[in-house]
């Protein structure tokens, strides 16, 4: 890993190109990179382990030769991205709000999907970052930027932000972020490769602008935030993707399913004995079943008694159903996800509906923790102190619920009984709680001054 620490000494000893190039190198080549890349497939339904899978058969030497005649249905599921789409959308399905007024105008119209895209990445990546930009967060997903961290302070100091579209034929940019500023890179030439160049000089990330009609627009001050205005956001306390651990379950659900899909597609239980064949050697043999696979029949060289009688061996459904079934149920418990499928069979009470989401508020509760402290540090580089507040998304016995908190409005302030209703969202809220307020001020009958 290379820090904040190398960086300053790369400075100094005037080596920083290649300091950026070996980090970008060093990034690429790290575990963590590979783990995030691997995710992004599995999140695309790009079972990396299924598409690599290749049918086998050997040889009577033992050599493992390529089955070209059996089928090679890959089946991938889509566990990964309807868990994590889960466990993102119910913390931040809803958007964030705070109790402090004006907080969420200050952060912009789209801050609500920028964060929940920060939020998503941190989850199968195991971190992202979010840049802030004057009055837009900006989000990095790790494979495409190195983070550098203080050896001492463990805080994130400066980062290097890279991408190109052909590693092979097309330039490579790269923006290196830093506390006092940021500068741009591209490939020497604009040609493909690691070496770089400096081709914008390093600029402040706030400037004030004058425009006159004589001289346009035209730089006249410029200054930078108290800290590097690139926050850490971590998926959970444990720093990892969410793929560590996930990824054997489901391959192990992806190659159960694919194989009972190619047993039936090749009739794998089936065999043929075969009486009186003249002595077919194995190569002979090897050639009739390859016949009988491809073209559905075959002649073979036998004498007046001889004959093919071909057996049928059902393919084990119901045990690979009962291993389907318990392997899914493995994911979604060892998730801590919430499974439709444990409700779904009848009207359950709101207090089994509460119990089947246990699992979930765990995790989310440990989600949601990398959420406050990651907001709260975009709000601390504009110098604001608020605590985001979050509803959970989750499907209720509505009208179960609607009748207990009715049953204690008595005692309820209007907004608490508004906040506890399943069917209003966060956002409505100030908004009924101001047309209420206009209607009974509408309704209040005006005292004539009788003096």
């Amino acid at each position: 890993m290379l820090t904040y620490q190398d960086m300053l000494t790369a400075v100094e000893k005037g080596k920083l190109l290649t300091f950026l190039r070996d980090a970008i190198t060093q990034h690429r080549n790290s575990d963590d990179y590979k783990l995030a890349v691997a995710a992004d497939e599995y999140d695309h339904q790009r079972n990396t382990t299924i598409r690599e899978t290749i049918r086998r058969i050997y040889s009577l030497t033992g050599k493992p030769m390529e089955d070209f005649t059996a089928s090679n249905n890959r089946i991938a599921s889509n566990f990964f991205r309807r868990l994590n789409v889960q466990r993102c959308t119910y913390s931040l399905g809803n958007g964030v709000t705070f109790d402090e007024d004006g907080v969420k105008e200050k952060l912009g119209d789209t801050f609500d999907t920028d964060l929940y895209d920060a939020g998503y990445k941190a989850l199968i990546h195991g971190i992202s970052f979010g840049f802030w930009n004057l009055d837009k967060l900006h989000v990095f997903a790790y494979p495409e930027f190195v983070p550098f961290w203080d050896e001492e302070t463990g805080a994130l100091r400066a980062g290097l932000r890279y991408w190109c579209l052909d590693w092979n034929k097309k330039p490579l940019y790269a923006v290196l972020y830093e506390e006092d500023g940021f500068t741009k890179y591209r490939s020497k030439g604009g040609r493909a490769g690691l070496s770089l160049e400096e081709y914008e000089p390093k600029r402040a990330y706030r400037q004030t602008i004058a425009h006159t009609e004589a001289d346009g627009d035209e730089v006249i001050g410029e200054d930078n935030y108290t800290s590097l205005p690139i926050v850490p956001f971590w998926g959970s306390n444990r720093k990892q993707s969410t793929l560590v651990g996930m990824r054997e379950a489901i391959d192990s659900y992806d190659l159960i399913q694919s194989g009972f899909a190619n047993d039936v597609n090749d009739c794998a239980q089936i065999y043929w004995l075969i009486n009186g064949a003249m002595g077919m050697d194995d190569d002979e043999v090897q050639q009739f079943m390859d016949r009988l696979r491809l073209q559905h029949a075959a002649v073979a060289d036998t004498g007046d008694n001889a004959s093919v009688t071909a057996f049928t061996q059902e393919p084990p459904y119901n045990a690979r159903e009962a291993y389907l079934d318990r392997i899914e149920r493995s994911i979604y418990r060892d998730f801590g996800a919430f499974n439709p499928m444990d409700i779904t069979s009848r009207q359950a009470t709101a207090t089994e509906i509460n119990a089947a989401y246990q699992p979930m508020d765990e995790e989310a509760d440990d989600f949601e923790y990398q959420c406050i402290e990651f907001v709260q540090q975009i709000l601390k580089l504009q110098d604001i102190e608020a605590t985001p507040t979050f509803k959970r998304n989750r499907i209720s016995n509505q009208s179960e619920q609607v009748t207990m908190v009715m049953s204690e409005a008595e005692v309820l302030d209007t907004e608490t009984i508004l906040e506890l209703l399943p069917n209003i969202t966060v956002d409505q809220i100030p908004e009924i709680l101001a047309r209420r307020a206009a209607e009974n001020a509408d309704k209040t009958p005006l005292i004539e001054d009788e003096s």
